[in-house]
């Protein structure tokens, strides 16, 4: 039996799809990852959320991390209930059943040079 690590609540305060990119798709597609990493022998049910500025939050989208895997979930991706729109402001919170450890990352491919960001998300308490 392998110790899971992580925490079950991870918050992502920045988010921002850009509308567009360069270079062949979906490589180099403009977009947002969340890396989800589920050290533990169960798999992982997962449940995003995401909140905006001006307007309700939307969810939640549900992921599963299987045991002893890592997922990385692009938000481009997330459609049901709603696609995650692009050129707007945004954050997340994701909230998973067992222990998992989150990290973002974000391509940003409008120009030629692409910028590319990683971070740790904000663990939860629990």
């Amino acid at each position: 039996m392998t110790d899971s690590i992580g925490r079950r609540r991870w918050a992502i305060a920045e988010g921002y799809i850009p509308g567009e990119g360069t270079g062949p798709e979906p490589a180099m597609t403009s977009h947002e990852t969340a890396c989800l990493l589920n050290s533990g022998d169960v798999d992982a049910h997962v449940e995003i959320t995401i909140y905006f500025e001006d307007r309700a939050r939307v969810g939640p989208y549900r992921v599963t991390v299987p045991a002893g895997r890592t997922l990385h979930q692009r938000f481009n991706d997330l459609t049901d209930p709603e696609p995650v729109p692009r050129d707007t402001p945004y954050a997340s919170v994701l909230i998973s059943d067992v222990p998992i450890v989150v990290q973002h990352t974000r391509l940003d491919s409008r120009q030629a040079e692409n910028a590319l960001l990683s971070t740790m998300a904000f663990p939860g308490d629990s």
